[in-house]
């Protein structure tokens, strides 16, 4: 960061106080927070959004033709370390949280939300779901689970209690560094998907399917589900 500085006018004998840069400061988040009202309608919207989020990942990955980029980097880190991949994913999104604190983006309610309920939905529901030997069952699965995943987008992000981990990773390189979202996101979303190749996970027809539409069918959920926006940032910042 440069600083320039000017000579400072004269007025008869007074003289204008010269102007002191900004010292570099702490940027603190400082909650504020929806009223209880606003919290109550969208507080239960949010929450079966990300159920639905974390059922639509459990039947891709029951259907095992291939994950999302992040899912395949996330069941390679569960094959290797021997977690559950609810459990990998709630680590992850706490680890992937750690980012924006350079990027400087703000924490809501839904982000907290989302790095645990998918992961503990995910954790609860697969193991229950039957295996489908059959291509057909598969191929449903994948179809089905990738329905529900933009369900669960349109309840949890039209919420507007606060992006996820992963999403908000996106905006804070678009904000930050001045890459698009576009950019951001394939940069990203490759580099999640070789890490998890290379770590064991599986990647096929599922994981083009769902790069291919997910986004047109998010779009269309969260165009008729989103709630109007809160009259203000969930997450103020301030300094000290």
């Amino acid at each position: 960061m440069s600083i320039t500085s000017s000579a400072t006018p004269e007025v008869g004998n007074r003289s204008t106080p010269r102007h002191r840069p900004e010292l570099p400061s702490i940027v603190v988040l400082a909650p504020v927070l929806p009223s209880y009202s606003e919290l109550g309608r969208r507080l239960p919207r949010c929450l079966f959004g990300l159920a639905c989020f974390g059922l639509g990942i459990s039947m891709i990955v029951r259907g095992d033709l291939g994950a999302s980029p992040w899912d395949v980097f996330h069941l390679g880190l569960s094959k290797l370390t021997d977690v559950g991949l609810g459990t990998v994913l709630i680590i992850v999104s706490f680890i992937v949280l750690l980012l924006w604190i350079p990027l400087r983006q703000r924490v809501g309610i839904g982000t907290i939300l989302n790095a645990l309920e998918i992961g503990f939905t995910v954790d609860l529901i697969l193991p229950h779901l039957p295996d489908s030997g059959h291509l057909v069952g598969r191929l449903a699965y994948l179809a089905c689970g990738t329905l529900v995943v933009a369900l669960g987008s349109g309840f949890y992000i039209g919420s507007g209690l606060g992006a996820g981990p992963r999403d908000g990773l996106m905006v804070g390189l678009n904000e930050r560094f001045g890459w698009s979202i576009r950019a951001s996101r394939t940069t990203v979303e490759i580099i999640a998907l070789l890490a998890g190749w290379a770590l064991g996970g599986k990647i096929g027809i599922g994981t083009l399917f769902f790069a291919l539409t997910i986004g047109p069918l998010a779009q269309i959920a969260i165009k008729h589900l989103r709630m109007a926006p809160l009259p203000g940032p969930m997450f103020e910042p301030t300094r000290r």
